[in-house]
């Protein structure tokens, strides 16, 4: 019985993918046909529910349409030129700079608004013409932009971090938050070695050196931005207010800066506000319904028998983390981030505990490789938000896009394996 129950939630979930269901339908009735072996129809349906709404009510969740709608905010005012400016004044006369400015504009603007999405859409809608201009090509600019846009999902504030603290049991979310800061960097830092690969190999043109008075303006005007993550981060990490309040600081944060900037209008604001809800309605959607599907792979002993399987391969640390990491990999390609969070940290926290791998380590490796597959095809949401605003073809970018996978690949495979990148700071401030 347990095991036609495991092969009716895999088979249905994959069937319902397959046919072109949407990943939150497919989770919930999954979920629902196979708890439905050993409950009648009313029951069924009634804890089901239930599930949905208990997983949604969790005080740390408020914090995610917050950090959304700060996110949104950013994108609309003023605040990313300001970053892109900074940026371009820091590295533009590099060989081939638009490629730095693109990666570290898209790691402070990620970083600040939590959001791949806004970050690949606010800077390649920025940055993508200007470096078409100057002789990149555009399937590089495109795939440069998208591997940079998921570090903002690594360093927090982060939305994603928040799922994971929900899904793990409670893992405290300030220290899940300052864990992401040196690996997120590290992401970024490969992604500019790729980038300066590609530049002495395709004799990309460098830009104006930026003099120190430029730099010092361009600063100045981007510090206000910049100092949202002062202001969010460091309230956290020294108690002043939990990152659910966060949030909300961060919204009128963002607000007030951007109408002090000028960028935004009272209309202007109800359509981020309506946007907003529409994103914040489909995670939520997500979350309730992973919720769902976690509960009943509990109920079905899925989680022990998936960390007995994997011990009974090898109860090596370093093999058992190289194998939930290919795994981790696979799932990215066909599955969401915010799904898989919810589904796969209760099978794999389990096994990683026993073989006395910290929650939190784990915690940003699994957003690292879920991060990887933002980026792959078939589901890859930011992939396909790239090439839409850059306009390209699917094809043309996923060759420039395999060096770049190999960097993102080769710093998940670091942090992996040494824990002190991502458990340092966490321990200095505990």
């Amino acid at each position: 019985m347990e095991n036609l129950e495991i092969y009716i939630l895999v088979l249905s979930f994959l069937s319902l993918l397959i046919i072109g269901v949407p990943v939150a339908y497919s989770v919930g009735l999954a979920s629902l046909f196979t708890i439905l072996v050993n409950i009648d129809s009313m029951p069924a349906f009634t804890t089901i529910a239930q599930r949905m709404a208990t997983g949604l009510d969790s005080f740390s969740l408020l914090a995610i349409p917050f950090f959304v709608l700060a996110g949104q905010i950013m994108n609309q005012g003023g605040i990313a030129q300001r970053l892109i400016a900074f940026a371009k004044a820091l590295v533009g006369s590099f060989p081939g700079g638009l490629a730095y400015v693109n990666i570290i504009g898209a790691m402070l603007f990620g970083a600040i608004s939590g959001s791949a999405m806004a970050a690949v859409s606010a800077i390649g809608g920025t940055l993508g013409p200007r470096m078409e201009k100057e002789g990149y090509e555009k399937s590089y600019s495109a795939a440069v932009n998208i591997t940079s846009s998921t570090t903002g999902l690594i360093i927090p504030p982060s939305n994603i971090l928040i799922v994971y603290s929900l899904a793990s049991g409670g893992v405290s979310i300030s220290a899940l938050f300052l864990a992401g800061y040196i690996p997120g960097i590290l992401m970024g830092l490969a992604l500019m070695l790729v980038a300066a690969v590609y530049a002495q190999i395709k004799k990309y043109p460098r830009g104006d050196k930026a003099s120190l008075r430029n730099i010092l303006v361009t600063f100045v005007q981007a510090l206000p931005s910049l100092m949202m993550l002062v202001v969010v981060i460091g309230g956290i990490v020294v108690g002043i207010f939990t990152a659910t309040e966060a949030s909300g600081i961060a919204v009128l944060y963002t607000l007030i800066l951007s109408l002090i900037y000028k960028e935004l209008s009272f209309e202007k604001i109800r359509q981020i506000a309506i946007g907003s809800v529409g994103t914040t309605s489909v995670v939520t959607l997500l979350i309730a319904c992973s919720m769902s599907m976690s509960w009943v792979m509990a109920y079905a002993d899925i989680p022990q028998a998936v960390t007995s399987a994997l011990l009974t391969v090898s109860d090596n640390p370093i093999i058992i983390l190289l194998l939930i990491n290919i795994l981790l990999l696979f799932v990215g390609i066909f599955m969401d981030m915010t799904p898989a969070v919810l589904i796969f940290t209760p099978i794999f926290l389990p096994v990683t505990t026993s073989i006395g791998i910290d929650p939190i380590h784990f915690g940003i490796v699994m957003i690292m490789n879920l991060c990887i597959g933002l980026c792959t095809p078939p589901v890859g949401s930011v992939l396909f938000v790239g090439i839409g605003v850059a306009g390209i073809s699917l094809e043309k970018v996923l060759k420039p896009m395999l060096p770049l996978f190999i960097a993102m690949i080769a710093v998940l495979m670091l942090v992996t394996y040494i824990p002190e990148l991502s458990l340092y700071l966490p321990r200095l401030f505990d």
